[in-house]
């Protein structure tokens, strides 16, 4: 390791990690991997560790359809904020009434939710436009990694499925949204097969499966360490093949809903981020799939999340009088990388703990079963790395930035043969190799990043709002996963409720569309009339987000409202 990018204090570590490797090696092949915690001490775990509870980072949320709801701080600040187009509220009063595109199905979004509703959209007659942020398949989609869970083996079934999935959501999951995402899964997969996605299968042509965290079942289907980028490239190149039925407006988010008199939603103002000019959309149905927030950074958190995640989908719904489910619940990755700097915050994906990776302290212990659910894996990671001035176990490895563990990759190889990791996890392999780690024969320096956002806008089972006209799926929904969602969940949800809300808002533009009524923005006069009431609420805050601000004065200033020092980068 002399060219190694480790310290020396690092590469000391790895020795130990090493010196205890033939250990856990025997007992991996005898089937051990670590004691599987006790509900009752998973949750003492949680309350504890993970950053949920963290109290001094949340307040209460004091205007809207769910006020009263206690949520992270930057979760009540996108709520608390000013609309984009209020200012100019009379000039688009105006403009509305006179639309620069009219449309069936208008899609907000461009990732697997989006692209999916589009699909099916147009698979029932209608026409579409699909109005997305950035690119079409910019998207966390495009960045999932492990898998996509469905039941299609014979030891497996949705009921088992439907169990796993309550049961890692604490039981808080809306039942009639969980029968649906596990009873549509294999029809899901055989979909995405039929379109050309390439799943990994065995030498005799079944399906390959592999466990995730939390699960019953090995049910877990992928592309390689690309699952994510297999599944949206397809569904991109889907949406482009028919360009007479589906029209993208890309690098055009949108920043209101429209409703009429009737109190239908009936489309949306989009910005072009190009020539900085807004445009009105008239549509039938509107199908909102903007996916999460991860780059609010909550509790100032490293995230996966791709660029444009910032939560616009939810203000925009919230003012229109949609009401949230669990969105005071985040998802924060066990395994984000914690070195080199480069990269903190990026996913190691859960494949490689399903591959056979231990998850290690300093001393080179196991601490935790690799395969917990994903909130108490991390709440474990969080007290092994901590000082014990902070409350943890001090066993972590310290860097510039932050504190890690150690997930022993080396270990697969070790148990499935030489290159394996290499054939199973190519983009890790990649990934850490540009900065100079080789992880089969070195462990990686892991720490929870944030991944998901749990909750969301409520839903019923086929994609609807309490909003006439306007539907949502995937990420920006809530009551699917509870307050914890299980590995390979995300990639089927969007599926899923992709396609349901796709072909709900068709049905509902042929079907139940009566005209245009009168169009209004109302709902955003009256929620800046809420908002006014508070005089902490600075005019410069401004929803939808669009974008993250990463200038030195707006980080500086994040830095002095932030009281929690237990992220320690």
């Amino acid at each position: 390791m002399e060219d190694s990018v480790y310290t020396e204090q690092m590469i000391a570590s790895i020795r130990k990690v090493e010196a205890t490797r033939p250990k856990r090696l025997e007992e991996a092949k005898r089937g051990y991997r670590f004691d599987k915690l006790s509900l009752k001490d998973s949750q003492e775990l949680l309350e504890k560790f993970h950053p949920d509870y963290i109290t001094e980072q949340k307040r209460t949320l004091r205007v809207g359809p769910s006020k009263g709801e206690i949520l992270n701080i930057e979760v009540v600040n996108i709520f608390e904020g000013h609309s984009r187009i209020f200012k100019q509220y009379d000039e688009f009063l105006r403009r509305i009434k006179s639309p620069d595109y009219v449309t069936d199905v208008l899609i907000i979004g461009g990732g697997g939710a989006a692209t999916s509703a589009a699909l099916m959209a147009y698979k029932n007659g209608a026409k579409v436009i699909l109005a997305t942020k950035l690119r079409t398949g910019d998207a966390n989609t495009m960045m999932a990694q492990g898998g996509i869970q469905a039941a299609v083996t014979p030891v497996d079934s949705p009921a088992i499925h439907y169990l796993d999935v309550i049961g890692g959501g604490h039981f808080k999951n809306e039942p009639e949204l969980v029968e649906a995402l596990v009873n549509d899964a294999p029809f899901a997969i055989a979909w995405l097969e039929k379109l050309g996605v390439m799943f990994d299968r065995n030498p005799d042509n079944t399906m390959m499966v592999l466990h995730g965290g939390g699960t019953s079942r090995m049910r877990m289907h992928s592309c390689l360490d690309y699952s994510g980028a297999g599944i949206m490239r397809v569904l991109r190149d889907e949406v482009k093949n028919h360009p007479e039925e589906i029209d993208l407006l890309e690098f055009s988010p949108a920043v209101e809903l429209i409703l009429n008199d009737r109190g239908e939603c009936i489309g949306a103002i989009v910005f072009n981020m190009e020539t900085e000019e807004y445009h009105v959309i008239h549509a039938k149905a509107t199908v909102m799939a903007t996916g999460g927030f991860g780059r609010l950074h909550i509790q100032d958190f490293p995230t996966t999340n791709h660029h444009g995640a910032t939560g616009d989908g939810l203000t925009m719904g919230y003012r229109a009088g949609i009401p949230i489910r669990y969105l005071g619940a985040v998802q924060y990755h066990p395994t984000g990388a914690a070195f080199p700097e480069q990269i903190v915050g990026l996913l190691i994906t859960e494949k490689v703990r399903g591959s056979g990776a231990d998850v290690v302290n300093v001393d080179g212990e196991k601490f935790v079963f690799p395969l917990e659910p994903r909130d108490v894996e991390a709440a474990a990671i969080i007290r092994e790395a901590t000082p014990c001035e902070n409350g943890g176990k001090g066993k972590g490895m310290a860097t510039s930035t932050m504190y890690g563990v150690w997930l022993d990759s080396p270990l697969i190889d070790l148990l499935d043969g030489e290159g394996t990791i290499a054939k199973k996890l190519p983009a890790m392999v990649r990934m850490v190799n540009r900065f100079g780690i080789d992880m089969t024969k070195d462990p990686i320096l892991v720490y929870p990043t944030l991944h998901y956002q749990n909750g969301g806008l409520v839903i019923s089972a086929n994609g609807s709002t309490i909003l006439p006209g306007l539907f949502a799926g995937g990420e920006i929904s809530g009551g699917v996963h509870g307050t914890n969602r299980l590995m390979g969940n995300s990639l089927l949800d969007v599926v899923v409720y992709g396609r349901r809300s796709g072909t709900s808002a068709a049905i509902y533009a042929k079907e139940k569309f009566i005209d245009w009524g009168k169009p209004t923005i109302q709902h955003v006069f009256e929620y800046e009339q809420e908002i006014a009431q508070f005089e902490d609420i600075p005019e410069d805050r401004i929803t939808p987000v669009l974008l993250p601000d990463y200038t030195p004065e707006h980080v500086k200033k994040k830095q002095l409202t932030t009281s929690y020092s237990g992220n320690l980068w």
